[in-house]
């Protein structure tokens, strides 16, 4: 292996947390190749919902004023019962100020951001990671086409299936633990909303954003069952209010657009191994109640893009790399435990608790993340 493959980093995967690291690392001078084994975008007509940390690490990655020209900021969200009487509000303007307000856009928007300006030959779509080897120099990966591509290290942003999560933690990897099985997303024409609104009721949760161009972003999850058809499910809303039933016949009336997407999570003893390591879904996947998955993997990004610009030894990176983002990760993931508690109550204990817990829980979980991510070398 020559001197510059040596010094590359190989990037399995190229979806948000992909995308980001090989931004990152552009920045910072570090050569990288990332590898998709998609020939397209998964979900780019799908939308997104960015808290403002998030918002706050595209900045850092150089995409404020890009994020501006697409998709809605998020100023306001409102957690309402299934008869849409509202328990509480939280004002996110006020929270997170104009620096770091949170905004709802395409996926698809926000690919096309992480990799504005960045040279083509870096990606390469249509290439899966068949198997990983280590080398004296870093690693090796060989392709499902036969092609091997040198690095002297690999990050898995290969999402919840992580086909990289076995090299990290071996033939015993554990996979991704199933949350909910019933669960979907979908655009559709935005019914007068202004705010982020979820709507809960005994048997499911139907949340609508505002997004842009008179739509919005809509995700629904049911109670139990593991029926792929949202149809079938279609009973559970008709206790909600008419502009949910009436948002949910018009999704059910184009079911191309439904996209069925079971509610998964990753936790795992360690994100590192030698050379090889992991970020974002492949790492920490999590319940999408407090919006965390891909913002974790924006920071993910920045903090490994330090690490390997400032350090010359990379045998080392992963594990530094792993103790820095852990704190905050395992942070997230006791709120989403917490708010999870609190979705599984009987309605009437829900709706008796959320107006005092609710705004409480907010601001228990967003507080922590307006801190900026730490940088290395101010970590030690």
């Amino acid at each position: 292996m020559d001197a510059t493959r040596a010094d590359r980093v190989l990037i399995a995967g190229g979806g948000i947390a992909g995308l980001a690291v090989r931004r990152a690392l552009r920045q910072r001078g570090v050569a990288s190749l990332t590898l998709e084994r998609r020939g397209d975008p998964a979900d780019a007509g799908l939308a997104i919902n960015l808290p403002g940390n998030a918002v706050r690490a595209l900045a850092q990655l150089g995409l404020a004023e890009g994020l501006r020209a697409v998709g809605s900021p998020v100023r306001r969200r409102e957690y309402r019962t299934q008869s849409g009487r509202l328990l509480f509000a939280v004002d996110e303007d006020a929270f997170w100020g104009a620096g770091a307000r949170p905004h709802c856009l395409r996926r698809g928007d926000l690919l096309r951001l992480l990799g504005q300006g960045l040279p083509p030959g870096d990606l390469l779509q249509g290439r899966a990671v068949a198997a990983i080897d280590r080398t004296p120099q870093g690693v090796a990966v060989t392709l499902a086409d036969g092609t091997v591509e040198a690095g002297g290290l690999l990050v898995g942003a290969d999402g919840v299936h992580s086909a990289v999560r076995r090299g990290v933690c071996g033939a015993q990897a554990p996979g991704a633990a199933m949350l909910a099985p019933a669960s979907w997303r979908f655009m559709a024409p935005n019914p007068g909303l202004e705010a982020r609104t979820l709507w809960a009721g005994a048997g499911g949760l139907f949340l609508l954003i505002p997004v842009d161009r008179g739509e919005a972003y809509g995700w629904v999850s049911v109670s139990g069952g593991g029926d792929p058809d949202l149809a079938a499910s279609r009973a559970v809303f008709d206790p909600f209010p008419r502009l949910v039933r009436e948002t949910l016949a018009w999704v059910l009336s184009r079911p191309g657009t439904v996209h069925h997407a079971p509610l998964e999570e990753v936790r795992i003893p360690s994100w590192n191994r030698g050379r090889v390591l992991l970020a974002g879904d492949a790492a920490h996947a999590t319940a999408p109640v407090w919006a965390q998955g891909a913002a974790l993997a924006l920071e993910d990004a920045l903090v490994l893009a330090d690490l390997l610009a400032e350090r010359g030894d990379w045998d080392a990176v992963g594990a530094r790399y792993e103790a820095l983002r852990r704190p905050r990760v395992d942070h997230v993931q006791a709120m989403t435990d917490r708010l999870s508690r609190t979705a599984r109550m009987p309605d009437w204990a829900r709706n008796l608790l959320l107006p005092l817990i609710g705004p409480r829980s907010y601001r228990a979980t967003y507080a922590p993340l307006r801190v900026p991510v730490s940088s290395p070398s101010a970590a030690g």
